[in-house]
């Protein structure tokens, strides 16, 4: 059995492979963050099946690469067909890439401060059925403001509680999934 939400070949193989395996590279955790900002208001399929088009545009996630577009290349961006052609999600990406560089500047990285929100390993959930997971938690709304407070943006609660489950920063496939286990193994 897997989570109910994995349904076609695409969303099964993301599932299988990817949901909720811990992450710790910051070009890896930036693409997830954007891929999620980008989500917003759309589907994961959607987001899916232009996945390849936002790793061609946007360098690999390599964040000093994107910290350097300028407003021609997002201008380029507003005609690319692989990618969800918004503006605000568009600049917030290149925004983005700018605080992680920011953060390594300070010391930091975005994969620290990620995964200091739960205390440096996955946390571990218990769901009997999908219906049961949240769109947001507490640290999801930590996670949020202290994101916004550093300059990113396109980072809602809601989007970061989306992110930590992608990410493996919790595990919230249902405890049926044959997954679960295999993910928790991991941490």
């Amino acid at each position: 059995m897997r989570c109910s939400w994995a349904e076609g070949e695409e969303l099964q193989t993301y599932h299988d492979e990817e949901w909720g395996v811990p992450l710790y590279d910051d070009s890896k955790l930036f693409e997830l963050l954007t891929l999620e900002g980008a989500q917003a208001g759309l589907s994961w399929l959607t987001i899916l099946k232009r996945r390849p088009g936002y790793v061609k545009a946007f360098k690999r996630f390599n964040p000093k690469l994107v910290a350097a577009f300028t407003t021609e290349d997002v201008e380029r961006l507003m005609m690319n067909t692989e990618i969800i052609r918004n503006r605000g999600k568009i600049e917030s990406t290149i925004n983005n890439a700018g605080a992680v560089l920011e953060l390594k500047r300070s010391g930091s990285s975005l994969n620290e401060l990620l995964w200091s929100f739960v205390g440096e390993k996955p946390l571990q959930r218990n769901w009997k059925i999908d219906s049961h997971l949240p769109s947001s938690t507490h640290e999801a709304e930590l996670m949020s403001k202290e994101l916004k407070k550093r300059g990113f943006r396109f980072v809602g609660p809601t989007t970061c509680y989306s992110l930590m489950q992608a990410a493996g920063l919790v595990n919230d496939h249902i405890s049926k999934c044959f997954r679960y286990g295999e993910v928790r193994a991991l941490r």
